[in-house]
Order: C-alpha cells, then structure tokens, then sequence
C-alpha cells in the first residue's frame, strides 16, 4: 500500500489513540506515536502484526505540558498531519488553575505553536476535545451542536467543581484562538478556513473532534482496573458486579445515569479523527461526535441479556454479577436533550454509528479478557 502520508499521533497509547492508530494503519498511513514512557511505546509496537510494525516508531513525551515538550519529534521526522489525543496527566489536583487548567492550555497551545515554528510540512492538525466543552449540565439546551459551547468564565473556571469541564472548554478555545491569531481565550471559537473563507494565522488549519460518553473495546492492554477509561468505568463496575451489591446487603443499585445521556463508540471516534484528515472541508470545524442516547439502566440490561443468551460462563456471571431486570429502571428523561450530529455525518461520512448493544458487549468482553491479566503493558 502507498504511504498517504506521516502522521504524528499524540497519547499514542491511550484509549481512543489506540483505535485510531489502527485506523490509520487500515488506510495506509505511516505513524509516529507519542509515549510517556518506552515501555509503553515498545508494547504497542509488540502488540502490531509484523507486517505493519514498520510503519509505527515512538517517541517519548514524558509531560505533554512542558514548554517544549514536542520540540524534538517534531524535529526527527516530517509529518503531515498531526492528531493530538493526548491529556495532562494529573493523579491529584489540589489547585484548579495550577493542577488542570494551565496544563490543559499549555498541552495544547504549546504544541500548535511547535507546529507552527518548527513543522512547516503539517497541513492539519486532529485536536480531540470533548462534549464537555459543548454541554451545559445546569441548563441543557434541547438541541446541541457544534455551535454550542458550555458557559464558562476563567472565574468560574478555577471553581474545584467546574475544574475539568473547564479545562476541555479553555483548552479548545485556546487553540482556536492560536489559529485565529486572536487574544481573546473566552471567546474564541472555529473558523472554518478551509472552503469556507475566512483567515487563519497558522500555516496549518485545525479541525476539533468533540466526543461525548466514549464506550467501547479496550485494546492491547489493561494495566489496572482504576486504568479504565473514564466512560467505559460504568460498564466496568457492572460486570464486576459493583451494581449487584451496592447496598452491600445483596440489594442491587444501579447508579443514576445524569447529567450526560449521550455516547458513542471509541471506533466511530476513531475513524472521525482520521476522516478529519483526510477531508478537505473538515478545516477549520468543530465536529459532535455522537452515536445516541443511552442510560445505566439500559447498559445493565444489555449485557445481562448478552451474557444471558451465551450460556455458559457467561450466563452464570449474568446471574451472580448483574443486577435483575426489575432491579434495573430506564431513568432517561423522556424530554431528553437532542443532538445535531449533521456535520459529523455530511462532512466525515459518519453515517451510521454502531450500536449500543455492539458497543457495550464488544466493551465488556475486552474487559473481561484484559482483565484477567491485568499488569500488562505498564
């Protein structure tokens, strides 16, 4: 297969990077990855079939924050594209601004302006934000897209409660405001560019993926049970059978579902990153990434009947783990908010999303099969 061309993928073996290495691989793509560590970046090359194994290199980027943190890849090699995944790692955070915020905004912006500095061959970049920069948990709208923006002042921002919403609302807007050429972090907002008019002040354009709840597979390793990405937890307390003895006297509680009711699966994000680069008109956009609506009752309800209908091991994992069907209400508002994912579908292709049942049993099973060998990849 052609080379399509070099792509620098950031985060290289977290959670949504993991699928869209191999997307990128599927098209044709040469990646370098991104790592905190070696040893993380020598298991995701271990875990690659041989014949695509030449096609992937890492690099290590122990603190995306850093000034400078991306200088030297960006030196070693000439890429086309770049998707930043990548996040600030903080196990505590004591001081909203010190611990979350400023890392979020220098993770970003300082990489766009090493972009800009020392990689004049990048087109585009990939940068993966959030529905958390779009909701408003307080006052829902009764249809979001990618117009909407969660209400967020920098006074607001460094209350302890709003410290990670904001860090995704302050993170994208900042980066928008890089490529405008624009001061102003609380207002800065897409400036479609490509086909669509308008200036930018980079040479590169910039497109935004902002995905809601993230379920789905967990790929090459899991190395602990707390290392489970933050949607997909709720699936791993319910087939650890968390939901089953909540009131630890045997009586099941499912948790409530609220405030965010909307998913999607990790492979449909995937593939919005990579389409995004390869789509000319995607410059300059945001894109809400969203498969559909979804409530932890409906979760518990599909993977007892998954495991249910299985026999086996499984069936019996159902009836000592999961909560019963009655035990398991639906506690999705019926005026739920509604979502627009248009552009996601007219301009990416995204048309038809998986399932939730696919994606939650497909999420299940790799979390019982990594599980079991947790450790792996550390």
């Amino acid at each position: 297969m052609t080379n399509k061309g070099n792509v620098l993928l950031t985060g290289g073996s977290g959670f949504i990077a993991s699928h869209v290495l191999d997307i990128l691989l599927d098209h044709g793509y040469a990646v370098m990855i991104t790592v905190r560590t070696a040893g993380k970046g020598k298991a995701v090359l271990a875990s690659l079939p041989d014949a695509r194994r030449h096609l992937v290199s890492f690099s290590l980027v122990d603190d995306v924050a850093k000034e400078g943190a991306f200088d030297n890849v960006l030196q070693s090699s000439q890429f086309d594209f770049v998707i930043h995944t990548a996040s600030p790692y903080q196990l505590r955070v004591e001081d909203p601004v010190r611990d979350l915020l400023d890392p979020a905004l220098r993770g970003t912006t300082g990489l766009l302006r090493s972009v800009q500095t020392l990689a004049p061959s990048v087109r585009r970049v990939v940068l993966t934000s959030s529905s958390a920069a779009m909701l408003n948990p307080v006052h829902h709208a009764a249809v979001y897209d990618e117009s909407c923006w969660r209400p967020m002042t920098w006074a607001e921002a460094q209350l302890p409660h709003n410290a990670y919403e904001a860090s995704k609302v302050f993170a994208e807007r900042a980066a928008w405001a890089l490529v405008n050429g624009s001061d102003d972090v609380e207002t800065a907002t897409e400036t479609k560019t490509t086909g669509g008019g308008g200036s930018r002040a980079t040479s590169f354009d910039l497109a935004v993926i902002n995905c809601t709840y993230t379920f789905g597979p967990v790929q090459r390793w899991l190395a602990s049970w707390d290392a489970v990405n933050a949607s997909n937890q709720r699936i791993r307390d319910c087939v650890l059978g968390q939901w089953k003895t909540a009131h630890g006297n045997g009586a099941a509680q499912v948790p409530p579902t609220r405030p965010v009711f909307t998913w999607v699966d990790v492979r449909d994000v995937a593939l919005a990153h990579v389409r995004a680069i390869q789509v000319p008109s995607a410059g300059g956009q945001r894109f809400y990434v969203v498969g559909g609506h979804f409530s932890n009752g409906q979760l518990a309800n599909i993977v007892r009947e998954g495991w249910m209908q299985g026999g086996g091991e499984k069936a019996a994992m159902a009836a000592a783990r999961l909560p019963s069907a009655e035990e398991t209400p639906d506690d999705l508002p019926a005026d739920v908010y509604q979502f627009d994912n248009r552009r996601s579908r007219d301009v990416l292709g995204l048309r038809e999303c998986r399932s939730l049942t696919e994606s939650v049993l497909d999420t299940a099973d790799s979390l019982l099969a990594l599980g079991a060998r947790c450790g792996d990849g550390k």
